[in-house]
């Protein structure tokens, strides 16, 4: 189940780490007059590639072994664009309104995940996410939703497994944020999102599917981060679908294997 199916409990959705890139802020004042001189424009040139290069390293992450791996031809792998770190889920957003807007965008990540369809998985991230007011809460609230029948209805077995020679996708992919309430103790933040659900194979009854949907998410400053208190999800906005053909099985089967999904944010 996708973000963008309709849930109503504190859990409210089936649906993870964190890497953020902060750009630096525009330098404020009048901009001169008249031309520059060349000096000037490669002095500025120079100060540009020196914060793309520094942005770049700040974010690398712990994990190195992408960037050792010998090349196989021009075939996509998967490493090559999946995040890099140890640990999906991940602390420590800012103490103020763009952290929590990390913070929610990054937990709708985790929280519409594939991760959430295996009972192990699903606990670990609710324990990592979840205020430990609403842990309890939130924790049975999920395991509601992902029942054994649920799974079964959608093709998976009780673990959350796909059968032989088929995968099973789940995504979200946040599209923007916006912060309706802030104070120093709580946040209310609403992030938009596209989702990818379904099942890659030629006789599937469950071909993967996009949809739209903005989850709603109450945050609390527990201390050191920002903590998930509840979430709630409605459909859209959604835009005009565009004229792309769609894609086959093999085709989207290749791309789910070849393109790693993201566990961040922003």
């Amino acid at each position: 189940m996708s973000l963008g199916d309709d849930h109503h409990s504190s859990g409210d959705y089936g649906g993870t780490g964190q890497t953020r890139l902060r750009l630096p802020e525009e330098e404020g004042g009048p901009r001169r007059g008249g031309r520059s001189s060349s000096r000037s424009l490669v002095t500025v040139v120079g100060v540009v590639v020196l914060l793309i290069a520094a942005i770049a390293f700040a974010n690398r992450g712990g994990d190195d072994s992408a960037s050792a791996e010998g090349g196989d031809g021009d075939k996509p792998k998967t490493s090559s664009t999946a995040p890099s770190g140890t640990r999906p889920v991940q602390s420590g957003f800012a103490h103020d309104e763009q952290g929590a807007q990390s913070a929610a965008a990054n937990y709708a990540v985790a929280l519409g995940s594939d991760g959430m369809f295996d009972k192990a998985r699903r606990h670990e991230i609710v324990q990592a996410l979840a205020d430990p007011s609403g842990v309890d809460r939130l924790q049975s609230g999920f395991d509601a939703d992902y029942s054994s029948a649920f799974l079964k209805s959608i093709g998976l077995d009780q673990n959350g497994k796909a059968p032989l020679g088929v995968i099973f996708v789940n995504r979200t992919l946040p599209a923007g944020t916006k912060v309706t309430s802030f104070s120093d103790s709580t946040a209310t933040v609403e992030v938009w999102c596209n989702g990818l659900f379904g099942l890659t194979g030629e006789k599937t009854t469950n071909p993967v599917t996009s949809t739209w949907f903005t989850v709603t998410m109450k945050l609390s400053w527990a201390g050191s981060d920002w903590k998930v208190l509840e979430t709630r999800q409605e459909n859209g906005p959604t835009p005009v679908p565009g004229d792309s053909p769609v894609s086959g099985a093999d085709e989207m089967s290749k791309a789910v294997q070849e393109f790693g999904g993201f566990t961040y944010a922003r």
